[in-house]
């Protein structure tokens, strides 16, 4: 049986926030006056795009949803809510009742049922993957992964297959990532957090762990032989880079894995991840601790660490993120859109090869974004991060 939450299919087609000229913003201060390794890696030149956009909401009443998939066709979009539920949203708004099948998630503090994604051959196979922070016993959690294949009737997951938990458990339900996506050579990769507490960050740095790591699996979830640390003596065969924080976005773009992680107070990342490499976290960091105390040694540069690509301070809080290729914004092919959590809205970055030549904020009146994607027509879709949440629709308002 299919409902309705929140609204219906007709006034959630109604409810237009109506068109939004550009947003003018300014930064606020920094947290550190560490200097960047590179010109180029931090405070872009900040752009006000001349187009007016309209924003729809397409349905609401989600609890904290995290991850969202536009679904082949006319089906609708796949959406996770944190508290363990996924669900179908239809394009004019009717929401599903849960999907059942779902493995069980921790729902505490940062912890519940995150991302989801479609397989490369979803069409054929139906098979789709998630993320979570899954209970490991005794009060411990850790970002986990499955796939399952999604009904024909889109009402329950069968065949659910866990092919990844991280290790060691942790008492700390923080910085769990994850994001999941694919890089079209019959591999996924899977981002984890290493947990927040100064007792476990350190681990990003372990090797024997998984915390704070990129993971690269076949599809059916084995170690691809290729991985940078296959056969080294101590190291878990599944990393494929280390140092990180809590990335929770991740996107694979003509082969090349990008990620983006939170920083402490400052220090937000994007990362242009190769196998192997370290990229710092807790040794090295633009930002510091929440408290105002040093990241360790107070210092952003390390011989043997790899530099982000950009940087933010103050932070965007980021969520998940996408590089445009749709037909709605003709200006914005290959910007990066990013989910910002705080201040809110949705950053759009300007590229040059691997290079951000300026930045722009958008819609920041919808809040915490927690996800931003693509829809088929070229709209941009963002999920809100709230107790009624929503996913809403973002498209040229007619005659811009």
């Amino acid at each position: 049986m299919r409902h309705l939450t929140a609204l219906s299919a007709p006034l959630a087609l109604c409810l237009a926030a109506g068109p939004v000229a550009a947003q003018e913003f300014e930064r606020g201060p920094r947290n550190t006056d560490l200097e960047p390794a590179s010109e180029d890696q931090f405070r872009a030149p900040l752009e006000t795009t001349d187009i007016t956009l309209d924003t729809t909401v397409i349905a609401g009443g989600l609890v904290h949803p995290w991850g969202i998939e536009v679904l082949p066709g006319e089906q609708g979009y796949l959406v996770t809510e944190r508290p363990g539920r996924l669900r179908t949203v239809s394009r004019d708004g009717i929401v599903s009742d849960p999907i059942s099948g779902v493995p069980e998630v921790l729902n505490q503090r940062q912890g519940g049922l995150l991302d989801v994604a479609l397989a490369p051959d979803f069409e054929d196979s139906r098979r789709i993957y998630l993320s979570y922070a899954k209970p490991v016993g005794d009060g411990l959690s850790a970002t986990a992964a499955a796939y399952a294949t999604l009904s024909e009737d889109m009402t329950a997951l069968e065949d659910v297959t866990e092919i990844f938990v991280q290790e060691p458990g942790s008492t700390v339900p923080m910085h769990f990532g994850s994001r999941v996506d694919f890089d079209g050579n019959g591999h996924v990769y899977i981002t984890t957090g290493e947990h927040s507490s100064p007792e476990t960050r350190v681990f990003a740095q372990d090797l024997d762990k998984t915390y704070g790591k990129t993971i690269r699996l076949t599809l059916d979830g084995e170690v691809p032989q290729d991985n940078p640390f296959v056969g080294e003596e101590g190291a878990v065969p599944s990393i494929w880079s280390y140092g990180h924080r809590n990335p929770q976005g991740a996107m694979v773009q003509d082969g090349d894995l990008w990620v983006i992680e939170h920083g402490p107070a400052g220090g937000d990342e994007l990362n242009a991840v190769e196998p192997g490499l370290n990229y710092g976290w807790p040794v090295i960091s633009y930002g510091q601790n929440y408290n105002g105390s040093e990241v360790g040694e107070g210092i952003a540069q390390q011989e043997g660490m790899e530099q982000p690509v950009y940087f933010w301070d103050p932070v965007i809080a980021p969520g998940g993120m996408t590089m445009y290729d749709g037909s709605a914004f003709s200006d914005w092919q290959g910007d990066l859109f990013i989910g910002s959590l705080s201040p809110g809205g949705i950053v759009r970055l300007e590229l040059d090869g691997g290079t951000v030549v300026a930045e722009e904020r958008l819609q920041m009146d919808l809040g915490r974004v927690r996800d931003v994607t693509v829809d088929d027509d070229g709209g941009l879709l963002a999920i809100t991060d709230f107790e009624d949440g929503e996913i809403v629709k973002i498209l040229p308002a007619s005659g811009s």
